[in-house]
């Protein structure tokens, strides 16, 4: 499970330079600047979702369908959803 948007930039990295691809190139297919691609793999959490969603696909991350994926099962560490970023 990706917890967060640094995990997120982090997968994306790591499929596109398993297509021997350069963040210009996966910024051509994707259709968005390479600044995006940088921010993106860089965890940056304010990433435009969509285009997030976009570059995920394009280097073969399979995000599922929501509505059908089964949760994780629960862990101790999962509960207090210690994870999550806190905004003050």
């Amino acid at each position: 499970m990706i917890r967060s948007a640094a995990e997120f930039g982090a997968r994306v990295r790591e499929h596109r330079k398993k297509q021997g691809w350069t963040q210009t190139q996966l910024a051509e297919r994707c259709g968005t600047g390479e600044r995006f691609i940088v921010d993106l793999e860089n965890g940056k959490p304010s990433c435009q979702l969509e285009k997030s969603l976009i570059a995920a696909r394009t280097v073969g991350i399979d995000l599922g369908d929501l509505k059908t994926a089964a949760p994780p099962p629960a862990t101790e560490a999962d509960d207090d959803l210690g994870y999550l970023p806190r905004f003050s």
